[in-house]
Parts: structure tokens; C-alpha cells; sequence
């Protein structure tokens, strides 16, 4: 059982992410905004982050990018989740430092799929990103 940190500040979508999470057998930590969601990425340490795009004041690239530049979360595999699924936002997420990208609304196929990769890439090699692009 993986720690997955869901930073989401749209309710239905939170209980959504956060059911398919736990019916994996996950545990879930909760953030609905990036600002909490760093903090709570530091303190806890989760094997893997679900980081909405579109969050209200800082937005989940900038979050990502923050937490990618910091040694102590680095190698957390983050996979992004966005409503608007165009290539410029998926490239913007490559760049950011997302290690994956799931178009809104989540299938549970989908999102199962790229949280095992990412979980198995990340306990080959703990120190180095998992992208699965």
C-alpha cells in the first residue's frame, strides 16, 4: 500500500480521486491547495501525488516545479490531472516535471495504470523521476 497525496480543490473530484485511490489500497492525504500541498508533500513524504493544474492562487505546474526543485520531494512521481486535455497542456507538464498526465474526467483503468507505473518505476530507482510519458 502506497502514500498518495491528492492536492484537488474541486470537492467531487477530490471524492473521486480519493474512492478510486482507496479502493486500490492506498492510503489518501488531502490537499485543496498547492500551498497546503507542498506542506504536507514535505511532511509526509508520499509515494506519489495526484496534482490538479488548475488550482486556485499558485497553479499545480508552479507546484510541481517547487517540488521538483526541492531535494527532499524530487523523486515523488506526480502525476498531473487537468479538465483541459490539449498537447500544449501536456508538454506544459513535461516541462513542469510531472512524471505523467490524466485528462478529467479519471477513468479508473487510466489512473490505475499510470499510478502502478510510477509507484514500480519509483521502487526501481527511488532517487530519479519515474515519467512515463
Amino acid at each position: 500500500m502506497a502514500k498518495i497525496l491528492i492536492i484537488e480543490d474541486n470537492p467531487a473530484n477530490m471524492k473521486l480521486a480519493s474512492l478510486l485511490v482507496r479502493s486500490a489500497g492506498h492510503e489518501v492525504l488531502c490537499a485543496v491547495d498547492a500551498e497546503n500541498g507542498l506542506t504536507l508533500a514535505r511532511a509526509a513524504q508520499p509515494s506519489l501525488i495526484l496534482m490538479d493544474i488548475q488550482l486556485p492562487g499558485m497553479d499545480g505546474l508552479t507546484a510541481t516545479a517547487l517540488l521538483k526543485q526541492d531535494a527532499a520531494t524530487a523523486a515523488i512521481p506526480v502525476i498531473a490531472l487537468t479538465a483541459m486535455a490539449m498537447k500544449e497542456d501536456q508538454e506544459k507538464t513535461q516541462i513542469a516535471g510531472c512524471d505523467a498526465y490524466i485528462a478529467k474526467p479519471l477513468r479508473y483503468q487510466e489512473l490505475y495504470a499510470a499510478i502502478n507505473v510510477l509507484l514500480a518505476k519509483a521502487a526501481l530507482h527511488p532517487l530519479t523521476p519515474a515519467r512515463s510519458f
